[in-house]
């Protein structure tokens, strides 16, 4: 089975050039839920070939949970293809429950996970957050990872935190958002964006809490969206769904994503030699590129692929092509072939 291509008009130079659809629609296999303790149960599915080369799809957020089209990165006839809800998100149990929701604990679900389901060594695909705990993971489980595509990496750095919520990163971009976003928030608590969200997305008040959610949402997506036309955003999620989304973003945002005393760079010397390939667009507004290239400076023989026409959504035309391209190539490791780097 391979992806389908299409035809996208190249402005410069004026060639036409194949670009790489999405694999077709994939039948979920299983699906099934994982006690991990305190309450928690992780919804997880898999699809694709059992005896293939294991994967894990590591959504973002924190917080978004997967969708269909996630399983169509990966070829179903190669890769055994495993999706998952993180702690409180997506259709995991309770849905956005914070209490016993950490990163660290994440990173456990993730092994959890891989001895569950009998899998030696698999391969991370890892997105925004999902690259987070990818990165996480690979440090403290080196020996379980066999390979590593990141895109849209997220570092969760002071500056990459103040990009987003502060007055003079994305919001130099986007004043008139930025100024939606910041305008119902008392002038003595707007030193603490994110303390402010974080109060009111957490009181007693439902009706209040969704109000705060929806303002919440809608910065974050003018920001992550702007490369794509209006018609191809997606549907906002129900009122239940948002507000658990957004409970959880301003949950980990508020702690700094449980990594400030350990960043992540910092434990760049424990990553494994394997095939680690990082894809980002040179348009994203959310993480800024220079993480990618940080990143990659960090890792000696990773490959760093920049997207000159690509945001930071998995679904635009090149970030497809580059996602899909990746996981093609990175075939050869599930047959032996040794590193394609």
């Amino acid at each position: 089975m391979r992806p389908r291509l299409y035809c996208l008009w190249l402005v410069y130079r004026g060639f036409v050039c194949l670009m790489r659809d999405l694999y077709p629609p994939v039948t979920v296999v299983s699906a099934y839920r994982i006690d991990v303790g305190a309450g928690h149960r992780l919804y997880v599915e898999e699809c694709g070939n059992r005896q293939g080369q294991p994967v894990v799809f590591i959504h973002g957020g924190p917080g978004s949970g997967c969708r269909p089209d996630h399983r169509r990165y990966f070829d179903p006839g190669h890769y055994r293809i495993v999706l998952f809800d993180q702690r409180g998100s997506g259709r995991s149990t309770p849905l956005g429950e914070i209490d016993a929701n950490a990163t660290d604990m994440l990173v456990q679900d993730l092994d959890t996970m891989r001895r569950h389901l009998g899998v030696e060594r698999w391969m991370l695909f890892g997105g925004s957050w999902g690259a987070v705990l990818a990165l996480r993971y690979a440090q403290a489980f080196p020996d379980a990872v066999s390979a590593m595509l990141l895109r849209g990496s997220f570092l969760g750095r002071p500056r990459d935190v103040d990009w987003f919520f502060g007055d003079n990163g994305a919001a130099r971009i986007f004043p008139d958002a930025y100024s939606d976003f910041v305008g119902p928030v008392p002038v003595a608590e707007r030193g603490d964006l994110v303390g402010a969200y974080h109060r009111r997305v957490h009181g007693t008040d439902p009706e209040v809490a969704l109000v705060w959610a929806g303002h919440w949402r809608d910065w974050a997506d003018r920001v992550a969206t702007w490369t794509m036309p209006a018609s191809a955003t997606e549907v906002p999620p129900e009122p239940q769904r948002l507000l658990a989304k957004v409970r959880i973003e301003t949950h980990y945002a508020a702690h700094r994503y449980f990594i400030a005393d350990r960043p992540l760079l910092d434990a760049a010397d424990r990553m494994p030699e394997v095939p680690i390939s990082i894809v980002h667009g040179r348009r994203d507004l959310v993480c800024p590129c220079e993480a990618a290239w940080t990143l990659q400076r960090c890792i000696p023989g990773s490959r760093l692929m920049l997207l000159p026409d690509a945001g930071h959504l998995m679904s635009e035309p090149a970030m497809v092509d580059a996602l899909v391209g990746e996981t093609d190539r990175l075939k050869a490791v599930g047959r032996g072939l040794g590193s394609p780097n």
